[in-house]
């Protein structure tokens, strides 16, 4: 499979490159990459919720009224869950834990999927480098409108911090090496704009 390289001015550069079909040409298994992303995410949840059973509740050590009599429905605390202002009965805890695990094999043809299926889609845009002077906002903004790529993100083969600075400030547009690309981050950006020396980099961690 072959893909047309992009020069700076969004124009074909008159170059094409090879794509793996084992990493590039997969079949869309969408069951797996739901699962995929749906434990990444839960993953990266944090456990910041805190709240208190009714052993953590101040108050409520005398009975609230006597055991008979009353015709209400007997009561030893004020605590309890059942009464307003009573403790939780599944609280929240900072102890929670959310991570799923996934196979390695499974998170590659994940990966493999989605890489595949933007292909497919036409929403990956290949360019020989991706490089600023200087890590001007403008710089990043005006070359990604040249790709037609105003949502994307940028996959470079290595960490670019020139080019991690110019873009931080544009929402719709991430910086990643090719090493720390995610499903998430994949599917999120209408485009991809990916490196040659990214796509390298990728086939050779996922064949």
């Amino acid at each position: 499979m072959k893909l047309q390289v992009m020069n700076e001015a969004g124009q074909a550069a008159g170059s094409e490159i090879e794509l793996a079909d084992a990493v590039f040409g997969a079949a869309f298994n969408e069951p797996l990459v739901h699962q995929v992303v749906v434990a990444y995410q839960a993953n990266a949840r944090q456990a910041t919720r805190k709240q208190k059973t009714r052993a953590e509740i101040r108050g409520g050590g005398a009975k609230p009224f006597r055991q008979k009599g009353t015709g209400r429905a007997r009561a030893g605390t004020i605590r309890s869950p059942l009464w307003r202002g009573g403790g939780k009965v599944f609280p929240a805890s900072p102890d929670e834990n959310f991570t799923q695990k996934v196979n390695r094999k499974m998170y590659r043809g994940a990966l493999r999927a989605i890489l595949s299926e933007l292909v497919r889609q036409g929403r990956l845009v290949t360019v020989n480098d991706f490089k600023v002077a200087q890590p001007k906002t403008r710089t990043v903004l005006a070359q990604l409108k040249a790709l037609n790529a105003p949502d994307a993100l940028i996959v470079t083969e290595g960490l670019d911090e020139g080019l991690a600075l110019a873009a931080r400030n544009l929402p719709l547009v991430d910086v990643r090496p090719a090493s720390a690309a995610d499903p998430v981050s994949l599917l999120r950006h209408e485009k991809v704009v990916m490196t040659a020396g990214a796509i390298k980099r990728l086939e050779a961690l996922l064949q």
